[in-house]
């Protein structure tokens, strides 16, 4: 699974969605065109790219840590609360979070399962001096009891960092790892796929982009993103299912620096990619889907 923060299904818009305005070949080779609200379905060699409801009947903007908890804990979390909340859950999720997580899930059953993403020394930091403020994929995995990823995991192949190459590791918090090429990523996170029964990645600077906190190139990131996933799509083995999703709109419409109501985007390839199709209506159907077919 490949957890895409803020990428929603937008308007065909050559000026303020990026995927129109820069093109994006993991949706135009793939699937023979971009996504739009328009053309919300496409199917093409077996593979499903299809909407996702964020909204969850609840009024507002949705927002990452509801939207997480839904797709992570299989419940609506937004209704729980009685409104959408973020970037972290609400005190009142953790306890859910906490029992019913899928890494928790999947580890009962008696299956390996692995969040492959690596925390740099000041995330280790962080968590040391007390602070719990986290994400909903950091918080499952430590409420699970899986050791989060470190840069020697990243140095010895056996992870991941959150932007793939490596690059602003190096550049923004003074590490000193080899630069890798998206593809190389990509090939290294089917590697660690193979070995496990559920392999949990996530990519959160799309929606740092969305908000206008990203400092770089936007071509660039997005670039560095579609090479990822093109190769993971196309090198997937026929034994693999890939599910590729996301917690809300946002990055799709740069017009406005907030969430959108769009419809988040789903990706579903490999073995089960039209069970997942069929059965992936909204978030909260996301971890049952995926539950089902490990059972």
């Amino acid at each position: 699974m490949i957890f895409l923060d803020g990428v929603g299904i937008g308007n065909e818009d050559y000026q303020n969605n990026p995927f129109f305005k820069f093109g994006f070949n993991a949706f135009s080779e793939i699937f023979g065109k971009i996504p739009s609200l328009k053309n919300q379905l496409l199917k093409r060699n077996g593979s499903y790219l299809f909407p996702v409801d964020a909204r969850l009947g609840v009024e507002g903007f949705p927002q990452s840590g509801t939207g997480q908890t839904s797709i992570f804990c299989g419940m609506n979390a937004s209704r729980y609360i009685g409104k959408h909340f973020g970037p972290y859950p609400y005190s009142t999720l953790i306890p859910i979070i906490s029992e019913q997580n899928i890494f928790k899930e999947v580890l009962a059953l008696g299956e390996k399962t692995f969040f492959a993403n690596a925390y740099p020394k000041v995330f280790f930091d962080y968590i040391k001096s007390g602070r719990s403020r986290l994400s909903v994929t950091s918080l499952s995995s430590r409420l699970s009891g899986l050791r989060l990823n470190t840069s020697t995991d990243v140095r010895n192949g056996k992870a991941l960092t959150a932007e793939i190459t490596n690059e602003r590791w190096n550049i923004k918090l003074g590490y000193n790892l080899k630069r890798i090429k998206p593809e190389t990523a990509a090939r290294r996170l089917l590697k660690i796929a193979a070995q496990n029964s559920f392999t949990l990645y996530e990519y959160f600077l799309t929606d740092h982009l969305g908000h206008g906190r990203y400092d770089g190139d936007a071509q660039i990131l997005l670039n560095i993103l579609d090479e990822f996933l093109s190769t993971i799509l196309k090198e997937l083995k026929d034994d693999m299912t890939l599910l590729i999703c996301s917690d809300h709109g946002n990055i799709e419409d740069l017009s406005v620096k907030t969430h959108t109501l769009n419809p988040s985007l789903a990706i579903s390839s490999g073995a089960y990619a039209e069970e997942f199709y069929k059965e992936i209506k909204d978030l909260t159907q996301i971890k049952p889907a995926i539950m089902k077919i490990l059972r």
